[in-house]
């Protein structure tokens, strides 16, 4: 059992370390070479289809709206964010991606789909069924214990 944990663990901590280093050299080598790893995972937590506001955005991320109000302001100045004042309530502001936010969400988007399809390409039902449950017990591990964090 220790050498399955073993072996987990090192695909675990190789496949987080590649996946960051992929996105990050992607970024780096594409007409989106402005765009920081963190600014990346602000467009992704904005999302494509529903208008969220800075508190939405910052506790999705698990960051102060503080923290996430530089971001966005650098993404807005880049072309990738815009502020949308509500027609309802004037006080209230979401943040929507701009068409060139929306190209690099469905690069992005598409990166994390092509590695799902090959991590289940060849899987059958109950295959993909053991893999979700082990997903499921980890993220909800990370959950706990990002809760326990303290602010």
């Amino acid at each position: 059992m220790a050498q399955r944990i073993n072996e987990v663990n090192s695909y675990l901590v190789s496949i987080f370390n590649d996946v960051l280093m992929i996105e990050e050299r992607t970024l780096q080598t594409s007409q989106f070479k402005d765009v920081s790893i963190k600014e990346m995972h602000t467009i992704d937590a904005i999302g494509m289809y529903v208008e969220h506001t800075t508190s939405e955005v910052a506790r999705k991320l698990g960051i102060t709206v503080g923290t996430l109000t530089v971001s966005v302001n650098n993404l807005v100045r880049k072309g990738y964010v815009n502020r949308v004042r509500s027609e309802i309530d004037r006080r209230v502001v979401t943040l929507a991606l701009t068409k060139k936010g929306r190209l690099l969400y469905r690069l992005h988007d598409k990166f994390h789909r092509d590695m799902v399809n090959e991590t289940i390409n060849e899987m059958d039902d109950k295959e993909s069924e053991v893999l979700m449950h082990g997903l499921k017990n980890l993220h909800g591990f990370l959950k706990r214990t990002k809760e326990q964090l303290p602010d």
